[in-house]
């Protein structure tokens, strides 16, 4: 006789409760091995690869790409037996529970854009990845119709690179966390060599590339959408990053009182040690900004003043300091706003920032963050500049003290040494939790940011 397993959406993650189903990877009929990623599920942090824990056969998708479901709800019955019975001796119907017919895929019929995008892939499972956790299948890849926006960045170490092309290992590697091929990329160096400008550029035009194949009428964000009749609106429901962002902001805007500092300062010394690190053979591997260098002045400053580096704890009535600091790094993703954190970033040198930044925002951009990686963050920094933005007033990530936005560089007159010059000047702002943080305190740490911006000589002495 056939024997039937329900498989239940588990807890994926610390504080999980509900989360989308967003795509299925199998069919109705589909043959499943143990461990084969079956479906993709979206939480309020992260895209999530789901194995199930049986071998069998698939007789009903329970749940439609698109839906919400509680943890713990059955979302797919696998027959562990198949052998037992003919397939229509006392199988389930292949039928949702909301009375819809699921067809081929078990989707739908007419069900999202993002599936009509793409085609399920073939079910074999994964190849295990080594930076892949132990036990979980690494990421597949499905074939596509046309990229799709949510996997314009692949994580790290999904992309084929061939031993046959000329590349140092620091250029292979940067390659391997951007997830460009190789293969693809003109090379321009001597005797036909990659070089990490190569790749670089590579990157930025295949990433604009796929921005531009989205038609209007077919952008993704607008992809779940239901149009109105007369075509002036579309009605998108508020899911997973979104939603789960719209309601941090709104509890930390108005739990903590926010103050918020600001400071202008000459950033010409940091911009030309920016490009010394490019040319430094130490730092080829690594992309070196000036986010980078404001990142690693953040840790510095918190460090000067560990009372900034706390949370309020409103059940206890204490106040939590950390002797830790997990820098927080706001990343735009085609999901929407999304924060992980270097945990204990202040152990870092200089370099090894810069690779952790690479990781977490091409994994973040990818939707690869792990819950874990967006849990227990400190201090946070986003980089308004590189929308043009001279400055802002961050809301701080809930249970965090203070967030830093840095802000356009642009060369402006400036007086330097009793002179006129032209200067690489940008601004900075602090936001902090006035509960925690008084305005000495914001008004010290922010200017031992800005200090080390000006002067990044000064970051030998005070590390």
């Amino acid at each position: 006789m056939p024997s039937y397993q329900q498989f239940k959406l588990p807890d994926v993650g610390e504080g999980l409760t509900e989360a989308d189903v967003a795509e299925w990877r199998v069919a109705v009929g589909d043959t499943v091995d143990v461990n084969q990623v079956i479906v993709e599920i979206e939480t309020a942090k992260s895209l999530v690869e789901l194995p199930v824990p049986w071998a069998g056969v698939v007789t009903e998708l329970l749940v439609r790409e698109g839906e919400t479901v509680p943890v713990g709800t059955p979302i797919v019955v696998i027959d562990v037996d198949p052998g037992g019975a003919a397939a229509d001796d006392g199988a389930p119907a292949a039928s949702s529970t909301s009375g819809d017919v699921l067809v081929g895929s078990g989707t739908k019929e007419g069900s999202t854009a993002r599936r009509r995008r793409r085609s399920a892939p073939a079910a074999e499972p994964a190849a295990q990845d080594p930076a892949a956790a132990p036990g979980v299948p690494a990421p597949q890849t499905p074939p596509a119709e046309r990229p799709d926006r949510a996997q314009a960045a692949p994580a790290a170490g999904r992309a084929a690179v061939s031993p046959a092309v000329l590349a140092k290992p620091p250029v292979r590697k940067l390659a391997k966390d951007l997830g460009v091929d190789l293969t693809a990329v003109a090379a321009t160096g001597p005797g036909g060599i990659v070089t990490r400008e190569d790749v670089l550029a590579h990157a930025k035009r295949s990433e604009a590339q796929e921005l531009a194949t989205y038609p209007d009428d077919d952008k993704p964000w607008l992809a779940d959408g239901v149009v109105s009749a007369n075509g002036r609106q579309t009605r998108v429901p508020v899911r997973s990053v979104r939603r789960r962002t719209a309601e941090a902001m709104v509890s930390s805007a108005f739990t903590a009182p926010h103050v918020t500092v600001f400071h202008t300062v000459d950033v010409s010394r940091s911009m030309k040690l920016v490009a010394r690190l490019k040319e430094d053979r130490a730092f080829g591997d690594v992309r070196v900004t000036p986010l980078l260098l404001a990142a690693k002045a953040l840790l510095l400053a918190v460090r000067r003043h560990p009372e900034i580096n706390a949370s309020w704890d409103d059940e206890s009535q204490e106040i939590v300091y950390k002797h830790y600091i997990n820098l927080g790094i706001a990343a735009a993703t085609p999901r929407g706003l999304v924060v992980p954190n270097i945990k204990d970033a202040h152990r870092l040198d200089l370099h090894e920032l810069a690779t952790a930044i690479a990781g977490l925002t091409a994994t973040a951009r990818a939707g690869r963050t792990t819950p874990k990686d967006m849990t227990d963050g400190t201090v946070t920094i986003t980089n308004v500049g590189v929308f043009g933005i001279d400055t802002g007033t961050p809301i701080l990530n809930p249970g965090e003290s203070a967030i830093l936005a840095l802000g356009a560089i642009r060369q402006q007159p400036w007086v330097h040494k009793g002179k006129v010059k032209p200067r690489w000047v940008t601004q900075l702002a602090l936001s902090f939790d006035h509960r925690l943080v008084d305005g000495e305190l914001g008004a010290r740490v922010l200017a031992d940011v800005a200090r080390l911006l000006e002067n990044p000589d000064m970051g030998l002495v005070w590390s």
